[in-house]
């Protein structure tokens, strides 16, 4: 998702999720950030997913498209990173059967870190070490699970390996990858994004309870940016946002309510995905490309 046109690998659940989350109770942003644990040698991080509490498209250059929006982590759902404790021979992951190793947001950290820093202990490290992914966050479904995947990966590695990167470099790092890395890896609970993705601000507000609602459809992000641009991009009115990203999460959704006017990807996930209309449910929201629907709980 994001300003790139690309998104998330793999294929989608097969059956409708229903997600219900809860706030964190008197948490700020300081304490809110996942943590790294270690146990009996395996090394894990969670990789939580995300929802666009609004996303609208401010413009396209260079190919790609610009963004503002407010993302909010969903603090329980997740994906779980492993480094398990394995004489490899390459580079293993487990748990994303069925995606190309080349086409995995995963690899692609791996080698962007490796080709970054050329440090020899991010390969000696993962000769003994394998990746193991525990899938719960469904793909194409305006989560950004791939790119939270990749974003934990990056982070669990800056640990492990004690490779000297700031945040910030990592970030910089990541939006090589994919346009949602930067948020991950800041690793705020809500931020404002914008630009290509690669602008994160985090914005302080109290977590939202939110039930999500996954139907059993993918939604390609390439395909729907691609058809925002050829039937929407000259509609958009910078005009009509002013102002969103002082707002509190709470008080857009209570205030706007139209999905479509908070979501400009949600007009062309459903030109591009018509099936959509029928899974869609009164009073929720969509999430980025989609196909998840979002609603307070």
């Amino acid at each position: 998702m994001g300003g790139f046109e690309g998104g998330d690998e793999g294929g989608y659940w097969d059956d409708d999720i229903d997600y219900k989350t809860k706030p964190t109770k008197n948490h700020t942003l300081n304490n809110q950030k996942s943590t790294i644990e270690k146990i009996d040698s395996v090394y894990k991080i969670k990789a939580h997913a995300k929802v666009n509490i609004f996303l609208k498209i401010t413009g396209h250059k260079e190919g790609y498209h610009t963004l503002l929006s407010r993302f909010m982590r969903v603090e329980h759902l997740y994906d779980t990173i492993a480094f398990v404790p394995c004489e490899c021979n390459t580079f293993t992951i487990e748990g994303c059967e069925g995606i190309p190793l080349e086409s995995n947001t995963i690899y692609k950290a791996y080698k962007a870190l490796n080709e970054s820093t050329g440090d020899l202990d991010i390969l000696n490290f993962f000769y003994t070490h394998k990746v193991v992914v525990t899938k719960r966050i469904p793909s194409q479904a305006g989560l950004g699970g791939g790119s939270s995947d990749a974003a934990a990966f990056m982070r669990l590695t800056k640990e492990v390996c004690n490779l000297i990167l700031s945040t910030e470099e990592l970030a910089e790092l990541g939006s090589t990858i994919g346009a949602d890395l930067p948020f991950f890896i800041y690793d705020y609970p809500s931020a404002n994004v914008s630009g290509f993705g690669e602008i994160v601000e985090p914005f302080e507000e109290s977590p939202l309870s939110l039930e999500l609602y996954t139907p059993s459809i993918g939604c390609d992000t390439t395909v729907v940016y691609k058809t925002f641009k050829k039937h929407l991009l000259d509609n958009i009115s910078l005009a009509s946002f002013i102002g969103w990203e002082k707002l509190d999460s709470k008080t857009i959704l209570e205030i706007v309510q139209d999905p479509i006017l908070l979501n400009d990807l949600y007009a062309a996930s459903r030109i591009a995905y018509p099936e959509l209309d029928n899974v869609a449910k009164k009073g929720w929201f969509f999430s980025g490309s989609g196909s998840t629907f979002f609603k307070l709980s």
